[in-house]
């Protein structure tokens, strides 16, 4: 598949190098560098280390089953085409809306947080001043080319990596005593709610439920490679290495992050969030450095934090804009959007989702942590959502490949734990989806403002499909009438 698509469509102009890295910047940002602390501080480290080991699990069959499709059909929408391919046109139609939403709000979070990190330098500054200078920033990164965004985040996602890195290594010297003064060791592992040589665990299964949310969060992002496909070249070698390397990369960082800050930080540090991002002075990751005896160090990592975030607001940007343009181009979104600059830059795509990020400048009305916390939950729920439906939709692809005659081992890329993967991605992800949430109907004083931001989308997201479904009679696709051709426009 070559570079040589005409003026007004997408042209493949992510390269291979960078597919991983977009990826990877998609994913470690706030949900890494903030809200683990807040994981550790509700649940204990024991908990924090279980959350995310079986977060990292089922992302990594829903990752397997989306690798599988995205090999084989590297189409513009991703995940929304193979909605409408393989399950039905009005779930094609909402899943669509959802994930370009769910990605928008993303952007207004990452803005937010960007406000709170910079403030470790000027805790007096305006939030929404630097929401907009950062607006700013991300609107340029996305309208100049998509090579220059795709350059970007290659270079952004590097600094993670090799910070993390370099964070990972520090931890264990502080862990034995080399830096830091003296010797950790594990001791905060066994601080009260956990007997001596048995991790903690706290909160009890409610709470343990709830934490998924921020975990899911954090994960969230993995999926871009499936989304990237349409505009990365020789899809068929790129989108496989990518899937594998993304998620083992995935695991280290997150895995291996949460053991050094529950390790080094007891989980009954008020400095862990305590669940309030307001009260933050600092993320986990900085706050270790600072008790290595790095006062400068700190301030660099804060700057890395801040690169971080910028990031994966960038490529939330990049990939609600791709949705939208998608959705427009099959007449589920207005024609309008589906315009495109001749440097491959769906332009009214990309500020229209920008318009969705602005609401970050609402920061000082609302108070910057409530927000940021609100904008997490709700794209926390809609990211699980999305998820359930890739793993749906490979479901139905696999059934569909062997219905018309054609084998397994043709596949270009097959997913590995077929059929029990998927499915029992579904159950997990159904489960955070209706029970995540369910402190909102145990508080002592309902609040409307937590159960529409906890449960509304679930009850829109199924209104629309049956909307759109009696208006269309769209009806579920039969397996052996399944569409696995290429467009014309994109091979």
């Amino acid at each position: 598949m070559g570079n040589d698509k005409k003026e007004g469509q997408l042209q493949r102009n992510i390269k291979t190098r960078h597919l991983t890295m977009i990826a990877i910047g998609g994913t470690i940002g706030t949900g890494l560098f903030f809200a683990s602390g807040n994981t550790i501080s509700q649940v204990g480290p024991g908990g924090a280390l279980l959350a995310y080991g079986l977060m990292a699990l089922f992302v990594y069959f829903m990752m397997q089953g989306l690798g599988e499709m995205s090999t084989e059909l590297p189409i513009s929408g991703s995940f929304e085409a193979y909605a409408n391919r393989f399950l039905n046109q009005s779930y094609g139609f909402v899943f669509g809306w959802n994930y370009w939403f769910a990605w928008a709000v993303t952007v207004a979070a990452e803005l937010v947080a960007g406000g709170i990190v910079i403030k470790f330098w000027f805790p007096n500054s305006s939030e929404t001043m630097w929401a907009m200078i950062f607006f700013v920033l991300l609107m340029g990164l996305n309208l100049i080319s998509v090579k220059s965004f795709a350059e970007s985040e290659y270079w952004f996602a590097g600094i993670k990596v090799v910070t993390i890195i370099i964070f990972l290594v520090v931890g264990v010297l502080m862990i034995i005593g080399i830096m830091g003064g003296h010797t950790v060791g594990f001791e905060n592992w066994f601080l009260d709610g956990g007997e001596k040589g048995q991790a903690p665990l706290i909160g009890g299964f409610g709470t343990f439920i709830t934490v998924f949310l921020v975990v899911g969060f954090s994960f969230q992002g993995t999926e871009l490679v499936g989304l990237a496909a349409a505009e990365t070249e020789n899809p068929d070698q790129a989108i496989p290495k990518a899937i594998k390397s993304v998620f083992w990369r995935m695991l280290l960082f997150y895995i291996g992050s949460i053991l050094i800050v529950a390790t080094l930080i007891p989980f009954t540090d008020p400095q862990l969030l305590d669940g309030s991002i307001e009260n933050i002075a600092a993320s986990p990751f900085t706050l270790i450095f600072q008790r290595a005896g790095f006062a400068a160090a700190a301030s660099v990592m804060n700057a890395v934090i801040l690169t971080s975030v910028l990031s994966c607001g960038n490529s939330a940007l990049f990939c609600a804009s791709r949705m939208l343009y998608a959705m427009a181009e099959k007449g589920s979104a207005p024609k309008f959007l589906a315009k495109v600059m001749p440097n491959g830059v769906p332009i009214n795509a990309v500020v229209v989702t920008g318009l969705i990020g602005a609401l970050s400048f609402f920061t000082t009305m609302i108070g910057d942590g409530k927000i940021y916390l609100l904008f997490v939950n709700v794209s926390s729920v809609n990211g699980f959502i999305i998820w359930f439906g890739i793993a749906l939709c490979q479901y139905r692809f696999r059934k569909a490949w062997i219905a018309q005659g054609r084998k397994v081992e043709d596949l270009k890329f097959k997913s590995k734990f077929y059929p029990w993967g998927p499915i029992l991605a579904m159950i997990f992800f159904a489960i955070i989806i209706f029970g995540a949430n369910v402190w909102v109907f145990q508080a002592e004083i309902f609040s409307w403002f937590d159960f529409i931001t906890s449960y509304a989308f679930v009850p829109i997201f199924i209104g629309l499909f049956i909307w759109h479904k009696k208006k269309y009679n769209t009806k579920l696709i039969p397996l052996t009438e399944c569409d696995f051709s290429m467009p014309e426009s994109e091979k």
